[in-house]
């Protein structure tokens, strides 16, 4: 799939002087249901998370707290995404090499999935996803 394809989300966002509430429905506001959310938090200053592609695995990431950002990279063009609201969120479709970096102290990012954990949906080596997506 092509970069463009990946893109953010504005989330809805219901204000009220007791503060802010936000909701995601898959197949609404995410293209796919959920059947899996996890997050990264603890994240120690200068490293670095990601590093990958999924095969089949559609994702919807969102920053919680703090922020940090998202190289994605389909093989032939780069596009970097900052994310710092809880009501924005990247929309990664398979077959998109992701790499996450520039963690902010105390930055929380959750995940939304389309699949369970399956270690067989990953490629984890950049020359491996090159070659499977055409450009070694």
């Amino acid at each position: 799939m092509p970069l463009k394809d990946c893109h953010i989300i504005e989330l809805p966002k219901i204000s009220d002087v007791r503060g802010n509430l936000t909701f995601i429905e898959g197949g609404t506001h995410i293209p796919f249901d959920v059947k899996r959310v996890y997050y990264l938090y603890d994240v120690p200053g200068g490293s670095d998370r990601g590093e990958h592609a999924h095969k089949n695995l559609h994702q919807f990431v969102i920053c919680m707290s703090g922020s940090f950002d998202i190289l994605l990279d389909d093989g032939s063009e780069q596009k970097r995404f900052h994310m710092n609201r809880s009501y924005y969120g990247l929309y990664i479709c398979p077959m998109m090499w992701r790499y996450l970096d520039n963690f902010s102290s105390g930055s929380v990012c959750m995940v939304l999935a389309s699949e369970t954990y399956d270690e067989a949906d990953y490629i984890r080596s950049r020359q491996d996803y090159l070659k499977a997506v055409g450009r070694s």
